[in-house]
């Protein structure tokens, strides 16, 4: 994933260890909410990805098809390292934490890792890797989770 164009409005591609470009993450401009779309490389949308206006704390929202899939907010009581939790409509919890905005951080369920995120596999500067661990994972709603938290800490950051 590149990072440099992690903005609204900007779209950036998702490519496999291969170099095939897999998924695009199409931020929409002018909305007043952020909003991404996660479309697979025909451009079927996979997943919406939404800031959440009602709520108290930063919250994301990701859709699939129109329907609520997950809600992703930060965890309050995360002092030293970015953490995150990931509700998912069946009542599912993930947690993401680690040094989001270095993009080295986790996505477990229950103890169990799902996917790391990082920097240190790939030489290209601004650029950084997704490994899915288990083959039985939503490859979309993980990177859309990864889109999620690194958008919400950079928010966060730049509002400080």
């Amino acid at each position: 994933m590149r990072d440099r164009t992690l903005g609204i409005g900007d779209d950036y591609w998702i490519e496999d260890e291969h170099g095939t470009k897999v998924f695009l993450v199409d931020g929409k401009a002018l909305r007043l909410r952020d909003t991404f779309e996660l479309k697979d490389a025909q451009g079927r949308v996979l997943v919406d990805i939404r800031q959440k206006m009602s709520a108290l704390r930063d919250t994301m929202v990701i859709e699939r098809g129109g329907e609520p899939l997950a809600r992703i907010r930060r965890k309050r009581l995360s002092l030293l390292r970015n953490h995150y939790r990931v509700s998912l409509v069946d009542g599912t919890e993930l947690d993401v934490s680690g040094k989001i905005l270095d993009r080295e951080f986790a996505v477990e369920y229950d103890g169990e890792l799902l996917a790391v995120i990082s920097r240190r596999w790939l030489s290209v500067r601004e650029t950084y890797g997704v490994d899915i661990v288990r083959d039985d994972a939503d490859p979309a709603l993980l990177i859309a989770v990864a889109v999620c938290v690194i958008h919400m800490a950079e928010r966060e950051r730049d509002e400080r």
